[in-house]
């Protein structure tokens, strides 16, 4: 039995690794939108090979689409992806940190 996923050696390494650092990362608020669009990456996959007619149904029956497995995991990973981990967010202070070093340079 096959599940259809593309490169399943290499996709198994990338998301547990991606599980793993992709997990920390955030707790940390540390590059939180380029680890929501991994993810984001990661669960278009699972719902291609966990059940491609949930993800064939997004528009035509949409309660297909909710009731998938992945759907509460994409749903929060594009959460990340657009709002990021916030204003007072490591990343954020630093990048203000450099664009007042830059400004005074």
């Amino acid at each position: 039995m096959s599940l259809n996923i593309p490169f399943p050696a290499a996709n198994a390494y990338f998301v547990s690794g991606l599980e793993l650092f992709g997990g920390l990362l955030p707790i940390l608020r540390l590059k939180s939108r380029l680890i929501g669009l991994l993810f984001v990456f990661a669960m278009l996959v699972a719902y291609w090979t966990s059940g491609p007619h949930a993800l064939a149904s997004v528009f035509s029956d949409p309660g297909t689409f909710y009731s998938a497995a992945p759907y509460t995991f994409l749903f929060s990973s594009l959460l990340v992806l657009i709002f990021g981990a916030g204003p007072f967010s490591p990343d954020a202070l630093l990048v203000k940190r450099l664009k007042k070093l830059t400004k005074d340079s």
